[in-house]
Parts: C-alpha cells; sequence; structure tokens
C-alpha cells in the first residue's frame, strides 16, 4: 500500500490536492460541492481526485450519486501515517 500511495499522492501534480482532500474528508466527511467550496477548488478537479482516490481505495462515499458524501477509507485511516509523511514532502 505504501507505493500506492507515493504514486497517488505524490507521483502526479495532482497529488497535493489529493493530500487537501484526504485531510479534509478525515476531518469530515463531505460531498463533491462541500470540497469544491472549502478548498477552493473547481467543482471537476474535485471530483477527478475523488475518482482516482475511490479507484485505489482511500475514499468511499454513501449510496447516494447526487450529494453522495464521501469519506476516508479504514485502508487510509490504517496508512495514516503513510499520508503524512507524504504529505510534508509535497508541502501542503
Amino acid at each position: 500500500m505504501e507505493t500506492v500511495l507515493w504514486q497517488v499522492l505524490a507521483g502526479t501534480e495532482g497529488g497535493p490536492n489529493r493530500v487537501r482532500i484526504l485531510r479534509a474528508l478525515d476531518e469530515r466527511p463531505r460531498n463533491r460541492h462541500r470540497l469544491a467550496d472549502d478548498l477552493s477548488l473547481n467543482y471537476k478537479t474535485v471530483e477527478h481526485h475523488l475518482d482516482v482516490l475511490s479507484k485505489h481505495g482511500l475514499v468511499e462515499h454513501s449510496d447516494s450519486d447526487y450529494g453522495a458524501v464521501y469519506f476516508t477509507t479504514e485502508t487510509a485511516r490504517e496508512h495514516w501515517s503513510i499520508v503524512e509523511r507524504i504529505a510534508e514532502t509535497t508541502d501542503t
């Protein structure tokens, strides 16, 4: 999992925003619109990053498609120390 986290959070230009999204969701579950507003990011940007994080098992969402609430997975929380270590290297 550490390799996946490094790839997803530090291996691409979008990594710092993915770290910001993970931190925000760890603080409090939110929907895409709220995340975009709270992080001052474009809605489509947030949507893209949530898709990437979901694909890698780091976030999941409620059953509702419209207004779905996203939250960090148990996998993300189990590896949170790695997320924070990566965050330190990405200046987020």
